[in-house]
């Protein structure tokens, strides 16, 4: 039963598309069909040339761009609290290690 998938008709600028995915990754399934619909619509407003693939692309591209910023800003954060947890370590260890006056 883990291997059952459904299939499920998704939306994108009035295209219809049948995707299948497990049922408790329907969710979010449709969330990023919302997403990726609505960075669509967007491109499709501002560009000069709107066909259907040119706006796929473009909006792949978009998409993937802020998934790796976000991973770089997450990547970062995790390397600045891994330093803040080995400061807040040492000096533990410093304190536990002084002799009681």
């Amino acid at each position: 039963m883990a291997d059952q998938s459904v299939t499920v008709t998704v939306k994108l600028l009035d295209r219809e598309f049948l995707v299948g995915c497990k049922p408790d990754e329907r969710e979010g399934l449709l969330a990023a069909v919302e997403h990726l619909n609505q960075k669509m619509r967007e491109i499709r407003h501002a560009s000069r040339s709107p066909g259907y693939d040119r706006i796929a692309v473009l909006a792949a591209l978009d998409i993937t761009h802020e998934l790796l910023v976000l991973r770089r800003s997450q990547s970062a954060l995790s390397s600045s609290a891994g330093e803040q947890l080995s400061l807040l370590r040492r000096k533990l260890e410093d304190a536990l290690a002084a002799p009681l006056e």
